[in-house]
């Protein structure tokens, strides 16, 4: 048995203007998960596109390719091994998860730090495809009134929710974001609903601006076409922001972001970064007289029931606008590096009645 999945074809640039050398993507055959006893296989719904994918093009994990691609998924229960009952699961019920699996005995995992689980790469399985099998411990029932198509944001609302997490923030902090992308998007309504104050998107998209002040922004600043740090000043009243997050992973967008923090504040970079991208940090100002806390967000253990918890009052539509049908990956993946919408779809199956 095998399954329809999408997949990167050639390694290379999804952007490259060469399209010889271009990176690509089409739909291959890979052979059917087995179902082990404490398993559960999903009928996939809907598989999002994240921003991590590209990079997988690029060969940013391997370059034997196909490489499966899909981890942000929502979908049906259609089989359970026959010890996966533990958590109540059923066969036909509306699911999304964590396409992770830690492995629950490693050192890091005992120590409960399961994002350095030592196994992690054990169990790793595309999910833009029509099934995917999961262990149970990775599978979460979505809420009545949230839709399949909104529950495949539940991995990266997790990530939103991990990022709040580090921030440490207490209600009235003022909160700098940068990054319109969905998870810079997911992170101000996630903030907005902590208390945060002078909550700020920093994102050179005019339509990601606007779609942040609709979502909870309180200002946005263009940090092409104005000066980011006088106009951080102007809203902070010359304090800087508390909290600051990098969502976009951009090297030439975190170069400024420590001189807009406040003294005491924490920056969090919670996106992925080019590898050989190596940042310049002034220790005497940040670190020794700022005080800064700076820190990272790899991937989110422990927030994705609390991330369950926040879908259903999260604003998804714009994020969930953009759906293209499994067969025109290629074309859903063109429409992704073009940003002309902030997040686009993949649906892998027609799924009736899904509520």
């Amino acid at each position: 048995m095998s399954i329809r999945t999408v997949a990167v074809t050639r390694i290379g640039s999804l952007r490259d203007p060469d399209e010889a050398a271009r990176g690509q993507i089409g739909l291959v055959d890979l052979p059917d998960q087995p179902l082990g006893p404490e398993d559960v296989r999903i009928r996939v719904a809907y598989a999002a596109i994240c921003g991590s994918d590209p990079h997988l093009a690029e060969g940013f994990f391997g370059t034997d390719v196909p490489i499966g691609l899909g981890h942000e998924i929502s979908g049906v229960i259609e089989a359970l091994g026959e010890r996966a009952t533990r958590n109540g699961l059923r066969i036909g019920d509306r699911v999304a998860g964590n396409f992770l699996k830690f492995c629950g005995a490693c050192r890091a995992c005992v120590d409960g730090r399961q994002q350095f689980c030592e196994n992690i790469q054990d169990y790793n399985r595309p999910g833009m495809a029509q099934t995917i099998t999961w262990h149970e411990s990775q599978v979460q029932r979505l809420p009545d009134e949230v839709s399949l198509l909104e529950g495949c944001l539940l991995e990266p609302t997790s990530v939103a929710i991990r990022i709040a997490d580090k921030t440490r923030i207490r209600v009235g902090d003022r909160v700098a974001i940068c990054g319109g992308g969905p998870i810079g998007q997911l992170a101000l309504q996630v903030m907005a609903r902590y208390g945060a104050t002078s909550l700020t998107l920093i994102e050179p998209i005019a339509e990601r601006r606007e779609m942040a002040l609709r979502h909870g922004a309180q200002h946005v600043i263009d940090p092409v076409g104005e000066d980011q740090g006088a106009r951080a000043a102007e809203i902070t009243d010359g304090r800087g922001y508390d909290v600051v997050i990098d969502a976009s992973g951009s090297p030439r967008a975190v170069r400024g972001l420590l001189d807009i923090a406040a003294k005491g504040a924490t920056v969090v970079y919670g996106a992925m970064y080019p590898d050989d991208f190596e940042m310049p940090l002034h220790l005497s100002n940040h670190l020794y007289l700022q005080e800064l806390t700076l820190t990272g967000v790899f991937v989110s253990p422990y927030a994705f029931p609390r991330a369950l918890q926040m879908l259903p009052l999260l604003d998804l539509d714009e994020l969930t606008a953009a759906v293209f049908e499994l067969e025109d990956a290629p074309a859903a993946f063109a429409e992704h590096v073009s940003g002309r919408h902030p997040k686009v779809i993949i649906r892998c199956n027609r799924i009736e009645d899904e509520r």
